[in-house]
């Protein structure tokens, strides 16, 4: 063999062994870069039956309102229920929010079934009813969930002298005649008969004792206004008395005074 021919043929093996090494680097490179497999993670899940849409408080459930998701274990309420008939029937403590839980800590007691007034009064409270006017309802805008101040004008004393005093404050009202929800459309009044508040015990009292013996009014609080107020009072002189101007102080005249000699006697007189 010729050394032309031997030089050719050593030149291919190289290129074929050349081209094989360039493959096998070139496909263990590309394994490299492939990402490994992810192992697909199985999320259990548990149901909880949540409110399909807001509901109020002192509401009563019904299973129309209600519906049931899947929750992650993690993530399930405490307190939550898993099948809607559970909770027909139960009246709501706490407002709830679309698709919110329904827990026990937003329900009454099992034992309350009828909803309404009983169902949203805080514990240690009092529900009172108190009769007024449209005066008083302010045309109508006192509304369920305002706070106001009850004011009494009554008369004091045996010669029943007239006295206004604020007497309770920050008083929270539960209803209004038989409305216990705020009206949803915008400028919409009513003047109504009865006004329930929400007033704890010896509160109750004071506001019994001031309905049967004068004439109650409210003062209607901005809601986020939680400042305590106190007050001596007002009668007929210190009512007629405000907004009066101030009068100019009076001059004080300096008095004269004379001496008296009358023989061997002397005085002193002032005019």
């Amino acid at each position: 063999m010729s050394k032309s021919k031997k030089a050719l043929i050593q030149l291919g093996l190289a290129l074929i062994l050349a081209l094989v090494a360039g493959a096998v680097i070139f496909r263990w490179t590309n394994n490299m870069k492939r990402p490994a497999p992810v192992a697909a993670v199985k999320t259990s899940t548990v149901p909880v039956v949540v409110a399909k849409a807001a509901a109020k408080r002192g509401m009563k459930l019904t299973g129309e309102m209600l519906e049931v998701r899947n929750f992650t274990a993690d993530s399930r309420p405490e307190g939550s229920h898993a099948q809607i008939q559970e909770l027909a029937g139960r009246v709501l403590n706490q407002d709830v929010g679309p698709n919110e839980a329904v827990t026990d800590r937003k329900l009454a007691d099992a034992s309350v079934m009828g909803g309404g007034v009983s169902a949203m009064i805080e514990p240690g409270k009092r529900a009172m009813a108190v009769k007024g006017n449209m005066v008083m309802g302010l045309s109508g805008f006192v509304r369920p969930g305002d706070k106001v101040d009850v004011i009494v004008a009554m008369t004091v004393g045996s010669d029943e002298k007239p006295v206004t005093k604020l007497v309770l404050e920050q008083v929270k009202v539960l209803a209004t005649g038989t409305q216990l929800q705020p009206p949803t459309e915008d400028g919409m009044t009513a003047s109504v008969d009865v006004y329930t508040l929400e007033l704890s015990p010896a509160e109750s009292e004071r506001l019994a004792l001031a309905a049967s013996r004068g004439t109650l009014h409210f003062a209607l609080r901005n809601e986020q206004d939680e400042a305590a107020v106190l007050t001596s009072g007002s009668d007929i002189p210190k009512t007629l008395a405000a907004l009066r101007p101030k009068l100019p102080p009076r001059s004080v005249r300096q008095a004269t005074r004379i001496e008296v000699l009358s023989g061997a006697s002397r005085s002193t007189v002032k005019f």
